[in-house]
């Protein structure tokens, strides 16, 4: 497909929208409207870039229930922070969700680059540096599935270990009854599992 091809789909995608024709459920006219006043999300959602791991559909939310910030690999950088503190701070969502998922090919990356001396472009060894270090104390002998697997989920306990280390949730998350929690979702089955 070309570039061209890509945004006709997604205008021809956005007309079924807008004209209550669309593959997936949509809302009313009316529903729109009443959310172009003002949003009030009941959960923030940092969750992977990934297209097959889509968060409104895969909570079954509407528009306007979920916050979400995506970024490959799920990872904590500066603008991500802030983005989740305007969510905490000024639509006041109660829940923070971070979401892996198995299979993840920014994680796959940073085991090569940790165990193997990967190397790769600039600005992905930008990224790479922010899940690298969540990999320490992972066996590299693991079979290949089962490292993957250990390693998405050392990453999504990462950022949230530094999301609840920050001095933002502990001074004004954390005593507003805020909760953030780790999930990973599987690819082939759709279910995700909750992290204790």
């Amino acid at each position: 497909m070309t570039a061209d091809e890509a945004l006709a789909r997604l205008k021809e995608g956005n007309a079924r929208f807008i004209a209550g024709r669309a593959r997936f459920p949509t809302v009313q006219k009316e529903v729109l409207a009443d959310l172009a006043k003002g949003q009030h999300p009941f959960a923030t959602l940092l969750g992977c870039s990934d297209s097959r791991v889509p968060p409104e559909l895969v909570f079954d939310a509407s528009f306007g229930e979920l916050f979400v910030v995506r970024v490959a690999g799920n990872v904590l950088g500066p603008s991500i922070a802030g983005t989740l503190q305007y969510a905490g701070v000024y639509l006041e969502t109660p829940l923070l969700i971070v979401l892996g998922h198995d299979g993840c090919g920014a994680v796959e990356a940073a085991i090569g680059e940790r165990f193997h001396g990967v190397k790769h472009r600039s600005r992905i060894e930008i990224l790479l540096r922010e899940i690298v270090p969540a990999l320490d104390g992972i066996d590299p002998s693991l079979p290949p599935d089962e490292l993957l697997d250990a390693c998405v989920e050392a990453n999504v306990r990462a950022t949230l270990a530094r999301i609840l280390g920050s001095p933002e949730w502990e001074e004004n998350a954390a005593p507003r009854g805020m909760k953030a929690v780790g999930a990973i979702y599987a690819l082939s089955t759709g279910r995700v599992r909750f992290l204790e």
